[in-house]
């Protein structure tokens, strides 16, 4: 799995937004700086988490943005699939569509197997998580093997 840039500013920029008290809005230039977002890049995540309801944008002197919905309630793969689509496709096409020739036909198990395994952990962190610093146990354990921080 690649995370894009755009995936990565998005979960930082929730993590500065929920971690406000309730109903309190931040700009988009102050998530930008506390993050070392780009604004410009920036305003396009927030527009993408707006259209996924899970911001609410506010206009005004006081204006800013907020979320929407309870940041307990928003995964990290609700966030990757408003802003990048998909979390795993293969030639820009959802696994379970992929055709393949007979002799290559298991790949196509493969890829549906691989979104599986990643469901199984961006399906559990939410944002609020991200925010408390802690991750639901069964994930946190994932973290604990070496080999795990190696790359291969």
């Amino acid at each position: 799995m690649r995370v894009s840039a755009k995936s990565d500013y998005a979960l930082r920029a929730l993590i500065e937004i929920a971690k406000r008290p309730d109903g309190e809005h931040v700009s988009a230039e102050e998530v930008g700086g506390l993050q070392d977002i780009p604004h410009g890049y920036l305003q396009a995540i927030l527009a993408d988490l707006r259209k996924a309801e899970i911001l609410a944008s506010h206009r005004g002197k006081f204006g800013g943005w907020s979320m929407r919905r309870e940041s307990s309630t928003v995964s990290v793969a609700d966030v990757l699939r408003a802003v990048d689509g998909p979390i795993v496709s293969v030639h820009g096409q959802r696994p379970e569509a992929v055709k393949y020739p007979e002799s290559a036909a298991i790949l196509q198990h493969v890829w549906v197997a691989a979104r599986s395994s990643l469901r199984d952990v961006l399906e559990q962190v939410s944002i609020q998580d991200l925010v408390d610093g802690a991750l639901v146990p069964d994930i946190a354990e994932r973290t604990k093997d070496d080999d795990a921080w190696l790359p291969h």
